[in-house]
């Protein structure tokens, strides 16, 4: 007959029993949460609500996290910190309903802090990722562009593009076209978009699918980054 395990077996400690039961929160503190029931004198009630309100949280905190990694989201500026009166021209009314923005950044921020899973790619990135697939890998990665919640493209026509790299856009965006929402930003006006994409022939029923019940703002003024850069550079020569 075999014999019960030894007590001081690391294996078969309450932590490592709790962990292999899925628990992340508990058995990280569990002396600590132990010694506050005793002191508190939970009831086995109280202790159980404790318990999976810690396990909430911490699983919350992990998916967060793990929807942030996924996002690709870059360092930003948040807009508690944007100076309203650098650009010359800003529809601040339709930044502001957008949520609180770098402008795409900001909002993609949020929206992993909301539970939304999220997407942050440029355009270059993208398209590049989609090019060099397989067609089955290609298939696989446009489900993956369709499905997460929302979906950032950056940098629309800072390069250029040949016709398959339209095609490849405007498979995403007519994927996603009144079922999921896409933030995209560019700084070229989509008259010149046949200028991003030459001879490609998709330009127009993308911009219809794109820009039907679409917000569009335009932000015009220097470079933001130039701006920041003479700042920094002048306040550094203040302290000399």
């Amino acid at each position: 007959m075999n014999s019960p395990a030894p007590a001081n077996n690391p294996g078969n400690s309450l932590s490592a029993q709790l962990r292999q039961i899925g628990l992340r929160a508990i058995p990280a503190g569990l002396d600590d949460f132990l010694t506050r029931a005793t002191k508190h004198r939970w009831s086995p009630h109280q202790l159980l609500e404790h318990l999976a309100r810690a396990e909430t949280e911490e699983r919350s905190r992990r998916s967060m996290e793990r929807r942030l990694r996924y996002s690709g989201i870059r360092g930003f500026k948040p807009m508690a910190d944007f100076d309203w009166t650098w650009p010359s021209r800003i529809e601040r009314d339709v930044i502001e309903r957008a949520l609180t923005l770098d402008f795409p950044q900001n909002i993609c921020h949020a929206a992993v802090l909301a539970g939304s899973s999220v997407l942050f790619r440029s355009a270059p990135a993208l398209l590049e990722d989609l090019h060099r697939q397989t067609p089955e890998g290609r298939r696989r990665k446009l489900r993956g562009y369709t499905n997460v919640g929302l979906l950032c493209v950056d940098e629309v026509g800072y390069l250029s593009f040949d016709d398959k790299a339209a095609d490849l856009l405007y498979e995403v965006i007519n994927r996603r076209y009144e079922r999921k929402p896409v933030i995209l930003t560019t700084n070229r006006s989509f008259k010149e978009w046949n200028e991003v994409f030459p001879n490609a022939t998709c330009i127009v029923t993308m911009l219809d699918r794109l820009l039907h019940h679409a917000d569009v703002t335009v932000i015009e003024g220097e470079s933001y980054r130039v701006r920041e850069s003479e700042l920094e550079s002048a306040a550094r020569r203040k302290k000399k």
